[in-house]
């Protein structure tokens, strides 16, 4: 489409600037084409024409092109466009012959992008707000990278703090056969830690400092706790970033110099602030507080120079809906560095996850006590029905997730939907097998004229552009739906109106071998786009 519009700019008919982005879609009805387009519109006004007569030129240098069967000019001068059954089975020999590279692209090529996600305090198991962040980040960074990103996922360890005092003290009580300190943290997990820390330290008790050893030893544990549960579910990390190393490395002090550099940090009542105000902030921050110690903005100072200086140009922070009001201040800080907010850093913000069985809420765990875990969702509905169902939403809504409609073995769950279309793919490729039949790379794809067939080519040759999309817009849940709605479900309608194999004693038609080829080309678009999403292409189910 692009290539048209360059080719009518060229040729002198339009002298407008050519979109990097020509939007092309599908028609929500199926009698307009198989492909849609109001670039017309778009470029009437700067190019100073009606938009049927900026219609009529593009029509033109497209019904030239190869695999174009008809444009139509509709309404006020939008192109529908249909192409020809070859061009249409083309497709599925391009998915064959990209194979698990199929759905790639450059979009992003050249950006080297620091992706923080997940990020819990190592105070105690990862609650379902972390795992949704889990699975997102993951998903997330799955997609950059197949869009030709540099992608480096980080976990922030906050080792450094009063949350970790209250740890301490918590597993030194639970040692001592007390109750936890009134702010301080319960469940079974903190006995469970507390326990292997007097079998690691038997005199731990008994020794001057009993608390710094829980604090040490209990942390570590943990922690290694979090990153094996993460490691279950599918999540690992390029890079564990300490936040104590922050303050022990000086990196704060840097920070706050560069910034007074730039002139951006002032003194007043014996605290040293830094003027947030000036680039957008509700109120300027205050940084060392007047007796000394660091502000906790600090560390975020600190922490994002560091990711900058370390190579990054693109930085994104995955947060929780209870630091909506910190984007303000991220954003400003941002802008203080001389970078550009939205660019070099981006803030992500993501709402609430409920879990309910029989229609209420679950509310306790039983190992953490008050919170339900990632341990808690995957031993309830499995790894691959727990990734797939916190990223199939957009993250800026709340979700709520229905234990009993994920466990089930039904077209009504979406994970059990996606996988059953794969798995029937895997199926009728092992049945052709038996009967002695192999996909030809070379079948006759002119002969894949069925509407079901057609609707499933059109399906699989969107998935490039939703993946594309789906990364550049930050939003995973795009590339769930596409599954479902597009090839899941054109696949089952597929199966249902077009016999693949002979039955008893019929003859190979000559439809079997191309309609081999689109399953073959389903199942691989079904296992790409499954994996973008940290979820497995099952052969059986």
């Amino acid at each position: 489409m692009r290539a048209a519009v360059i080719a009518v700019v060229n040729n002198g008919d339009l002298a407008v600037a050519v979109p990097e982005d020509v939007v092309v879609e599908r028609p929500k009805v199926k009698d307009h084409g198989d492909y849609a387009t109001n670039i017309a519109l778009v470029l009437a006004k700067p190019a100073g024409k009606n938009p049927r007569e900026v219609a009529q030129l593009v029509a033109a240098r497209l019904e030239q092109a190869e695999g174009i069967d008809s444009v139509e000019i509709a309404g006020p001068g939008f192109l529908n466009i249909r192409l020809s059954g070859d061009a249409l089975g083309q497709v599925a020999r391009q998915v064959l012959a990209s194979g698990a590279a199929y759905g790639t692209n450059d979009r992003a090529a050249g950006q080297n992008i620091n992706l923080e996600f997940v990020s819990a305090n190592p105070t105690g198991p990862i609650h379902i707000g972390g795992v949704r962040w889990a699975a997102m980040g993951d998903a997330l960074a799955r997609l950059l990278q197949a869009s030709g990103a540099k992608v480096s996922r980080e976990y922030y360890f906050n080792d450094h703090g009063a949350q970790i005092d209250r740890f301490a003290r918590s597993l030194l009580a639970a040692a001592q056969g007390q109750p936890a300190p009134e702010d301080g943290y319960g469940g079974a997990y903190i006995a469970e830690i507390a326990q292997r820390v007097t079998e690691q330290v038997p005199d731990v008790l008994s020794q001057q400092d009993p608390q710094e050893v829980f604090r040490e030893r209990g942390v570590a544990l943990m922690f290694e706790e979090i990153k094996a549960s993460l490691h279950d579910f599918g999540v690992d990390f390029d890079v564990y970033f300490h936040e104590n190393a922050l303050h022990e490395s000086g990196a704060v002090e840097r920070a706050i110099e560069r910034l007074r550099g730039l002139g951006h940090m002032y003194e007043q009542d014996g605290a040293l602030w830094l003027r947030t105000t000036e680039f957008g902030d509700d109120k300027d921050r205050v940084v060392i507080k007047s007796d000394g110690d660091p502000a906790y903005i600090s560390g975020d100072l600190a922490y994002y120079l560091d990711k900058r200086e370390r190579g990054f140009d693109r930085v994104v922070i995955m947060l929780g809906a209870d630091h909506t009001g910190y984007v303000g201040r991220m954003m400003a800080m941002c802008a203080a560095f001389g970078d550009t907010p939205g660019v070099n850093l981006e803030i992500l913000i993501g709402q609430l996850v409920n879990l309910l069985r029989d229609g209420e809420p679950l509310k306790m765990s039983k190992r953490a006590g008050t919170v339900i875990t990632l341990e808690d969702l995957v031993e309830a509905i499995g790894v691959d029905a727990a990734r797939y169902a916190l990223v199939r939403s957009s993250a800026d809504s709340q979700l709520d997730i229905d234990l009993d409609l994920w466990a089930r073995k039904t077209s009504d769950n979406p994970v059990f939907y996606v996988q059953y279309a794969a798995t029937r793919a895997a199926s009728v490729l092992r049945n052709a097998a038996d009967l002695g039949l192999t996909v030809d790379d070379d079948a006759d794809l002119t002969l894949l004229t069925h509407p079901r067939e057609n609707d499933l080519l059109l399906a699989l040759a969107e998935f490039p552009s939703v993946v594309a999309t789906a990364a550049e817009l930050r939003e995973p849940h795009r590339v769930a739906r596409y599954l479902e709605e597009k090839v899941a479900k054109s696949a089952q309608r597929f199966w249902d109106d077009c016999q693949v194999l002979p039955k008893g004693d019929e003859p190979v038609a000559d439809t079997t071998a191309p309609r081999l080829l689109l399953w073959k080309a389903t199942r691989t678009v079904l296992e790409n786009g499954l994996g973008l999403l940290g979820v497995t292409a099952p052969e059986r189910m």
